[in-house]
């Protein structure tokens, strides 16, 4: 089978889908592995690299999409290259299907059956293959580290010859991957970290890294079966609100990262909370780019409001490229691999399996996701 990788045309996208050593697996399994010319650039991987593993390197865009049995990029296609790829070619990359109806429905016309990665369930079996939770990971680091820079003090405890330097609070508002790996980050630079989630359950996450779990008490709350936190109803929103608007008013940095899937992400932090907070303070909305946390975030700017600066560029694992393609490679790889007959050397859509079913959103020109048909028709 030939899997071709082709180069990210989204502005600003520094991340790579494939990485020399997950080409070499991929070989290795028996594909036929072809990669267009520059694909690494972003990342300083010269065409050579991908030789070595085994790969050809493809001048073609155009020709090496139509002759491909299976496509693997990182974002979702533009409208134009759905009509390169023949009939059954299996296409995998973010799809952000939701909100892209109109490219949902070109793939189900041009027949290609389109994997969605977010929609790959959240199981124990699939956490190999889970880009979400990869790339968030990387997010949550960056997030520190832009706060970091931005912030006029300096994270950990000091003790000088002109006194003793407190330490810098963050507070993190949502303590699923990105949030957990946020505490990290800030507790290894030496902040005194406190964090906020609906769901009880990840309190035992939070103290095992070494920071304090802001209890507010919502009545009934708790997750989905994926893992994601369920939708709060208007009077816990507003009790969950007046608990972070103190935690945040007493803090130097605030980190947001409360998204709903398949929905615009929730408003946490409004006009008024900001200005309860002391001038030179930083909140960075690692949703922004899903409608943002924070009420005045603008993708990819940082701006001011009320003497507090509020971060909202968008891609953060794309701002440490090369560990994040790497493992959005990775991820790809074991994807592949778990659906791979050895025998025959060949890829098996097998349409049975809970990770197919959760992820394959079109297939043989019907609507295949019976999650994303229930919520479109709704």
């Amino acid at each position: 089978m030939k899997i071709a990788g082709v180069k990210e045309t989204h502005k600003g996208e520094t991340r790579v889908p494939l990485v020399p050593a997950t080409v070499q697996k991929l070989v290795r399994l028996g594909a036929e592995v072809r990669i267009e010319a520059g694909l690494g650039s972003t990342c300083g991987i010269e065409d050579a690299a991908y030789e070595k593993a085994g790969a050809t390197i493809v001048g073609d865009r155009k020709g090496l999409i139509g002759e491909a049995d299976i496509v693997l990029r990182l974002r979702k296609p533009p409208a134009e290259e759905i009509g390169w790829m023949r009939p059954g070619t299996i296409h995998v990359s973010y799809l952000d299907p939701f909100n892209e109806k109109d490219l949902v429905e070109r793939l189900r016309a041009a027949k290609i059956s389109a994997v969605s990665l977010e929609m790959i369930p959240r199981s124990t079996i699939a956490q190999k293959m889970d880009v979400l939770s990869s790339q968030a990971n990387l997010g949550g680091y960056v997030a520190v580290i832009l706060a970091a820079e931005r912030l006029d003090k300096i994270f950990p405890m000091m003790t000088t010859p002109a006194g003793t330097i407190k330490p810098a609070k963050v507070f993190i508002i949502g303590a699923g991957v990105a949030g957990l790996q946020a505490i990290a980050t800030a507790r290894r630079l030496g902040a005194r970290v406190e964090a906020f989630d609906t769901r009880p359950v990840v309190e035992e996450q939070v103290r095992s890294l070494g920071a304090k779990f802001l209890k507010i008490d919502l009545g009934e709350t708790g997750q989905t079966k994926d893992g994601y936190a369920k939708q709060l109803t208007p009077e816990q929103l507003a009790k969950q609100k007046e608990g972070m608007a103190k935690a945040c008013a007493t803090s130097d940095v605030v980190i947001t990262t409360a998204q709903v899937f398949g929905r615009p992400a929730p408003r946490i932090i409004d006009d008024g909370m900001i200005a309860r907070m002391q001038p030179g303070s930083v909140i960075v909305d690692m949703a922004v780019e899903t409608g943002g946390n924070v009420e005045g975030s603008v993708v990819d700017e940082v701006v001011t409001i009320h003497g507090v600066h509020v971060i909202g560029l968008a891609n953060l694992p794309g701002r440490v490229a090369s560990t994040a393609s790497q493992m959005f490679s990775a991820n790809l790889g074991n994807f592949v691999d778990h659906f791979w007959d050895k025998e025959n050397k060949s890829f098996v859509l097998k349409l049975e399996d809970d990770i197919i079913k959760g992820a394959l959103i079109t297939h043989d020109g019907q609507i295949f996701s019976e999650t994303y048909k229930s919520i479109i028709n709704k």
